[in-house]
């Protein structure tokens, strides 16, 4: 830090003794200029040195003044310049008046003012300014990347920008390409616009480009698409900016470059929140987020935070993952009052407890097994879980007044072929037929995959690809409806102030994706070639797996609702007393590990099961878990 502040006085010395010394430059140089750059008498020699006597400590406290010291020469730029002339057009005035005082102004040439502003102001502001282009193309640039940048709009210039600036000159701008053929020829930052985005491997391999820079932060996942195709082409690196939702910091920097990422081909328009309405429903709200811990619970977590709840409670069975999640909150939100609890949401007694401590006025209920092969084996774990927990939370945000209870429910709940989504299923069923009964706004929302998530197929292939192995796709026809973390979070807190009570929203997932696809992008955008690289092995369908997943039952009436992102199921009304009966029956059934029970308790829930044959649980015991009908 000591260091730091020699260097900037010195810097600072360095400055004013320069402009001290173009002060006297000037004014003998506007001499000069009078006499039309030849020798002047000896005469006006005398006067003018008499003159600058009093010119110079004027000049001088002007520019002091002005805070011309105040900029630094490497990032001189138009304040910089608009300081300049304020001290010089004051210096000036100051020293006419003086001069004409002292009566030394009437004796001078009637153009020596003017001509010595002039001179002046180009004496100070030309060092400044070759001084920073010298830096700004100082070079290291043999050893530097070549850079071809993508977009020659604000984005691009900005980065051209941070280029230049950077001080270990690692990349060297070279060239743009753009489809604006307004702006082909053109020069942005000393960078020559050569041609369209289409042109990009032909550019490449003419300039020698080391490095593809894409600029487009507004580009959506078709734009993406094309522009990744058309860089994989060019046999070079490629590296991209964030979207326009991610630069919170309003700069455009080398530091903000990262690699493309699957969700960023995958994804879809950007979805456009209703804020005012969500700020209204949940800012100031005591909320509490059970399964706090995982994907789509951490990332509600860190989106409501922002919102500044009044509390925020989280519920998290999992050590480990309620530490992470309550380090990262307490870091980037200090002011916020956070609770967490390592609780398990099928223990009544600590939901009990929670609810009446904190009294939550909203509840997002994420908590959920949902590892589809695992659970087929594990069924009594699953109802437990997924039906039995959501009854004990939802009993105790009915009991202790809660506004709203939101479910967060999975496509698999649709015509489910697997234990997942029958307990999920179940789930829904019951908190929405308890919507009629309790003074609490009971919300399903329904959602496809989230890519990335703990379990999620892109983590593994990640990771296949990494080692080296051989991708594994369960089938060459599977397709999966994915959306990144963020927007499912946005959309769940968009749908809980949409609901009214008694609701399934359902999010539009945009088009399903084909798996075998998914993992061909991802070889590629790990440099690789799929087939040749990195294989692709089709392993088969494993246990309850579909091959295609569906968002709502062809029974279920979808209807429009005020956002074009979300739409309205219609729920199954069971007959409440039947319906507690059974449920009362599942739990007997659990607490005597009756899975046979339960397979026949489930098919009754969820008569439109599909058949996918017989499981084996744990103890070994064959269990008939799915009887279509």
């Amino acid at each position: 830090m000591k260091t730091m502040t020699l260097e900037r006085l010195r810097s600072r010395i360095a400055a004013f003794l320069h402009d001290l010394l173009m002060i006297p430059v000037a004014w003998l140089g506007a001499y000069w200029l009078h006499f039309d750059l030849g020798v002047f008498p000896a005469a006006a020699m005398r006067e003018a040195l008499l003159a600058l006597v009093l010119v110079l400590p004027l000049q001088a406290l002007a520019n002091w003044h002005f805070g011309l010291y105040r900029g630094v020469w490497r990032f001189a730029s138009l304040p910089d310049l608009v300081r300049i002339g304020k001290a010089v057009g004051a210096g000036v005035l100051g020293s006419t008046l003086v001069l004409y005082a002292t009566g030394l102004l009437f004796d001078m040439p009637r153009s020596l003012m003017v001509l010595y502003s002039l001179v002046l102001l180009g004496c100070l502001t030309l060092p400044r300014f070759f001084y920073r282009w010298s830096k700004d193309h100082r070079l290291h640039f043999r050893s530097a990347q070549r850079v071809l940048i993508v977009n020659a709009g604000k984005a691009g210039d900005m980065l051209v920008r941070d280029m230049l600036r950077d001080p270990r000159q690692a990349y060297r701008p070279v060239a743009f390409v753009d489809d604006d053929r307004t702006k082909h020829g053109k020069e942005i930052q000393g960078v020559r616009v050569v041609g369209p985005v289409a042109a990009m491997p032909r550019v490449v391999q003419k300039l020698a480009i080391d490095l593809i820079m894409l600029a487009v932060p507004s580009a959506d996942a078709k734009q993406m698409r094309r522009l990744v195709a058309l860089a994989e082409r060019c046999g070079v690196p490629f590296r991209t900016i964030p979207h326009l939702e991610d630069l919170m910091s309003g700069q455009i920097g080398v530091n903000e470059l990262r690699k493309v990422r699957i969700e960023d081909l995958l994804g879809r328009e950007p979805v456009n929140l209703d804020w005012p309405r969500i700020r209204e429903g949940l800012t100031g709200k005591v909320i509490m987020i059970t399964g706090a811990g995982g994907s789509i619970g951490a990332e509600l977590c860190r989106q409501i935070a922002s919102l500044g709840p009044a509390a925020l409670i989280l519920l998290e069975n999992s050590e480990y993952n309620l530490y992470s999640i309550e380090l990262e909150l307490r870091e980037h939100f200090s002011e916020l009052s956070l609770h967490a609890h390592l609780a398990d949401i099928t223990d009544a007694v600590a939901c009990d407890r929670l609810f009446a401590r904190y009294h939550p006025q909203v509840v997002f209920h994420a908590a959920a097994y949902k590892h589809v092969p695992m659970l087929e084996t594990q069924v009594r774990e699953a109802v437990k879980n997924n039906i039995l927990g959501t009854k004990v939370v939802a009993q105790a945000a009915d009991r202790y007044g809660c506004s709203e209870f939101v479910l967060i429910s999975t496509d698999k709940a649709v015509n489910p072929a697997n234990v997942m989504g029958v307990t999920k299923r179940v789930a829904e069923i019951y908190v929405q037929n308890l919507n009629a009964e309790s003074e609490t706004r009971f919300i399903t929302v329904r959602f496809g995959n989230v890519l990335g998530s703990a379990g999620s197929v892109v983590p593994l292939f990640e990771k296949q690809i990494r080692a080296g192995e051989a991708v594994t796709v369960t089938h060459p026809q599977m397709e999966r409806y994915f959306m990144t973390v963020r927007e499912a979070c946005q959309l769940i807190m968009q749908a809980s102030v949409l609901g009214e009570g008694g609701e399934i929203f359902v999010l539009n997932m945009g088009k399903p994706v084909n798996i075998s696809r998914l993992a061909e992008e991802m070889i590629r955008l790990s440099g690789k070639v799929p087939g040749r690289d990195i294989k692709i092995v089709y392993s088969g369908l494993r246990p309850g797996e579909k091959l295609h997943e569906e968002l709502f039952h062809e029974r279920e009436k979808l209807m429009d609702t005020s956002h074009e992102q979300i739409r309205l199921a219609r729920y199954r009304e069971v007959g409440w007393d039947l319906l507690t009966n059974r449920l009362d029956e599942v739990d007997k059934a659990c607490a005597a590990y009756d899975t046979t029970r339960l397979g026949e308790l489930l098919n009754w829930f969820v008569p439109e099961r599909r058949r996918f044959g017989a499981t084996h649980d744990k103890a070994g015991a064959v269990v008939a878990l799915v009887q279509g009908e």
